[in-house]
């Protein structure tokens, strides 16, 4: 029992302690491949440091939304680990809280509470940013929401270990119509919940903002939290897809030191391919103007559509 609880810590510890590492790869990468120098991967921890060692500043017209939202979202991004393959490929102690779509339900409550933070201190970058990322979340959580019933449909389980397991062992589950249509519908969707899709921009008081623009009014620890909550949700969204649906295979099955060792390695490996493969994604697209971000999530929902269709045949 020991080693189950051991092991359900240091799932949630991967989650955070690895986010910032991924997020920091990703930026490096970005950079190489425009053949820029770019920071460090180890960046974002000393970005972290130092925002825990500012002054926190607060708008005066900013109510205790603005104090909750940071500490809602980066706890919501500490409970997802208890409930999906981090580590290993059979549940621990606490997984039985949830399945995967109340999973999906903590991550849109993250997101909700920095959406209404946005709209908190009644400025206009914050409004502008949220009514986006609302816009955007009206074709893309639909999207997640049926992603998720899809896969349940094909392992006829609402836990995502029974469907990391089918998928490990059964060839013919793998390899079917409904799931590769959910790998691509999954694989859009991960453009934008992580902000690769080609429309937002990050640069300070650019017209593209999103995510960045809900956030503006933040600094010191309440910035650092928010910072390191959309980092984790970035490298939950990576284990769910990767653990889950495309490569389910590497996860430690005995839960001993060698086999998680083992399993830290390949999550490296693995999530690293990734990370630079939606970078080689993002930087070969053309920027979309912002009335067009309805045409990959349409086609992420026609493909999540189609999957479960498949699965019915």
């Amino acid at each position: 029992m020991l080693q189950q609880i051991v092991l359900q810590v240091a799932q949630v510890l991967t989650v955070l302690l690895l986010a910032p590492l991924l997020h920091g790869f990703i930026v490096k990468m970005e950079e190489k491949v425009q053949r820029g120098q770019g920071p460090s991967i180890f960046q974002p921890y000393r970005d972290l440091w130092k925002l825990f060692h500012k002054t926190q500043l607060v708008p005066e017209t900013a109510t205790w939304v603005f104090f909750a939202a940071p500490v809602l979202a980066f706890v919501a991004m500490m409970i997802v680990p208890m409930l999906i393959p981090v580590l290993t490929n059979y549940p621990l102690p606490l997984s039985d809280m949830g399945d995967i779509l109340g999973g999906g339900l903590i991550l849109t409550l993250g997101s909700f509470f920095i959406l209404l933070a946005g709209l908190d201190t009644g400025q206009p970058f914050g409004g502008l940013g949220s009514s986006r990322a609302v816009m955007l979340g009206i074709l893309a959580e639909p999207t997640l929401i049926l992603v998720f019933v899809g896969i349940t449909f094909l392992d006829h389980s609402m836990l995502p270990f029974v469907a990391n397991h089918l998928l490990a062992q059964n060839s013919v589950a793998y390899w079917s119509p409904s799931h590769i249509f959910l790998i691509f519908a999954f694989l859009i969707l991960l453009t934008v919940e992580t902000d690769r899709l080609p429309i937002h921009s990050t640069i300070p008081y650019e017209i593209y903002m999103i995510d960045e623009a809900r956030i503006l009014e933040y600094s010191g620890p309440l910035l650092a939290l928010l910072k390191w909550a959309s980092w984790m949700k970035q490298f939950i969204l990576y284990t769910i897809f990767l653990n889950v649906f495309l490569f389910p295979w590497g996860l430690s099955v005995r839960g001993n030191f060698g086999s998680v060792v083992l399993a830290l390695l390949i999550i490296l490996g693995k999530y690293g391919l990734l990370g630079l493969f939606m970078v080689v994604v993002d930087t070969m697209q053309s920027r979309l103007r912002f009335y067009r971000y309805q045409e990959p999530l349409a086609l992420s929902f026609l493909f999540a559509v189609l999957a479960i269709v498949a699965d019915q045949l």
